[in-house]
C-alpha cells in the first residue's frame, strides 16, 4: 500500500479531525481514509447524522436543574392578551 503525506494541516483542522475520529470510535488514518473513500464514492455514507452537540448534556439534570429551569422559562408560557 502506498503512503502519502498531506502538508499544511494546521493545529485547529488536526484537532477537529482527531475529534471527529475519536467520536466514530476510529484512529485517525482510519478516518481519514474513510472520508477520502466516502468523498469519491468509493464507499457509501450512512444515510443518517448523528449529531454529537448536546450528548454531555443528556441525562445530566437532576430535579433540582429541572425546576430551577422550569422558574427561568415560565414566562414564557405567559400569553400577553395586550398583545394578542
Amino acid at each position: 500500500m502506498a503512503s502519502i503525506t498531506v502538508r499544511g494541516i494546521d493545529e485547529e483542522l488536526r484537532k477537529l479531525l482527531k475529534e471527529s475520529a475519536t467520536r466514530e470510535g476510529l484512529s485517525l488514518n482510519a478516518y481519514l481514509l474513510k472520508m477520502i473513500k466516502e468523498s469519491l464514492g468509493v464507499e457509501k455514507r450512512k444515510r443518517s447524522r448523528r449529531y454529537h452537540d448536546l450528548d454531555h448534556l443528556a441525562g445530566t439534570w437532576s430535579e433540582k436543574d429541572f425546576k430551577a429551569f422550569e422558574e427561568a422559562v415560565k414566562d414564557f408560557e405567559r400569553i400577553d392578551s395586550e398583545i394578542w
